[in-house]
């Protein structure tokens, strides 16, 4: 892998953790608007509140295993060590907001809108990005295996040190995207989509196995 590479500075949450009102899942009902909360240690499991808008919330410990929350909107908002697996938040709008020590596995981000969003070490194998549009995203030390981003708008995204095993990359355009300190053996992705990206020495030789490519010593 190539050596650490420089991270671009994202706009962070404005939280203040002192000032946070404690909130149970039975708080939490449809076109409802929460702020200044913090939710922890608890089960919000399939349930399907909609039209909900969080601002400045953190949600600590919380599974929200087969919930869903589409159109959900979230502006400061920071999820810490959630177990997300399968949530539904599909064309949410979420904004300054971090994902940290998550599990997402199969979490359905599809059409949803992400602006200075950090995924920090969390497992988002099978995950869904279909359409999505992103601007100012970060995504570091994870694992995206499987996900699929087909079809998305990635604008300022980088990915770092992050498994993209087998990611679907169809129809998303990768020119300025750095994927040179990334693992994967194999992705979803045409040689058109390939111009303009940043890969390592060693990648290029998994992309032209991929294309069927000979390369002589």
């Amino acid at each position: 892998m190539s050596k650490a590479r420089k991270v671009m500075k994202i706009e962070q949450p404005k939280l203040s953790a002192d000032q946070l009102f404690a909130f149970e899942p039975h708080d939490i009902h449809r076109n409802d608007f929460f702020e200044m909360g913090l939710m922890q240690d608890c089960q919000f499991e399939k349930r399907r509140p909609s039209k909900l808008t969080f601002e400045k919330f953190i949600f600590r410990n919380v599974n929200f295993t087969e919930t869903t929350l589409a159109g959900i909107e979230l502006t400061d908002v920071r999820f810490e060590k959630c177990d997300l697996s399968n949530l539904d938040i599909s064309d949410a709008i979420i904004h300054r907001t971090e994902f940290v020590d998550c599990k997402m596995v199969g979490i359905n981000l599809g059409g949803v809108t992400l602006r200075n969003v950090l995924i920090d070490h969390c497992l988002a194998d099978y995950s869904n990005f279909r359409y999505s549009n992103s601007k100012q995203v970060i995504i570091q030390d994870s694992s995206l295996g499987n996900a699929d981003l087909s079809q998305s708008k990635l604008i300022k995204l980088e990915l770092h040190r992050t498994n993209i095993n087998q990611a679907q990359l169809s129809s998303t355009e990768l020119k300025g995207i750095d994927l040179s300190d990334c693992e994967f053996n194999g992705l979803g992705v045409s040689v058109e989509q390939l111009k303009g990206c940043i890969i390592s020495r060693e990648q290029a030789y998994i992309f032209a196995t991929l294309f069927g490519l000979i390369v002589k010593e």
